[in-house]
């Protein structure tokens, strides 16, 4: 009795571990697009293409396929899509603005989307800096240097995102946070097991001392 006593403490103690670490969050970054995709399953996109070329209140209500999310500008001014011809993007009307990307359905652990920076007529302005903050369990910040309208990054995270937030760097003159096709998703089902596996086990565990 004594020894199922103590393999029972142990994989509750080992589940336990398992939960504390997935709140820490740990947050892992993706400059590759096709390898991001690669660690996510149910990927959405939000294309911005049905966006007017014309000023546009915030918050936006917006939605990646199944997923749904909000898009807000500030804290200065509202959204002035930028782009060309039917390829429309996401982006400010003050260049001094950030987006932010908050209020996700749940279970979208990952967000990923191509940055740049864009002028003030919401044409391509090249050799800009544009910098991301995501927010779940923890903070990670990364710049992304002399952006193209092709430069991806995403972020996947141990439990839910909270917030990722874009902003660009006036050094040299204005320039607009710009975002392109953003991608929401959910972890691969394995991430899923994990986690019910550890709650059974705390469950169990539980229930087992209650008997006693």
């Amino acid at each position: 009795m004594k020894k199922k006593t103590l393999s029972l403490n142990a994989l509750a103690l080992a589940a336990l571990l398992c939960g504390g670490a997935a709140a820490q969050a740990q947050i892992t970054v993706y400059n590759d697009h096709t390898a991001f995709l690669a660690a996510v399953t149910n990927a959405g996109t939000d294309t911005f293409d049905d966006l007017p070329m014309s000023p546009l209140p915030t918050p936006l209500s917006r939605s990646a396929g199944i997923h749904s999310y909000f898009a807000s500008a500030g804290p200065a001014s509202i959204f002035f899509p930028a782009g060309t011809g039917t390829d429309h993007w996401l982006s400010t009307a003050d260049s001094t603005d950030s987006i932010t990307f908050s209020g996700f359905s749940p279970g979208v652990y990952a967000l990923g989307g191509f940055f740049f920076g864009s002028d003030a007529n919401g044409a391509f302005l090249p050799g800009t800096t544009v910098t991301l903050t995501a927010l779940s369990g923890e903070t990670r910040t990364v710049s992304l240097t002399d952006t193209l309208t092709t430069t991806f990054l995403g972020f996947t995270s141990d439990v839910p995102l909270i917030s990722v937030v874009l902003t660009a760097s006036e050094i040299g003159g204005a320039v607009w946070p710009t975002a392109n096709d953003l991608t929401l998703a959910v972890p691969e089902p394995g991430a899923y097991g994990m986690l019910l596996a550890g709650l059974g086990v705390v469950g169990f565990a539980a229930r087992r001392r209650r008997a006693r």
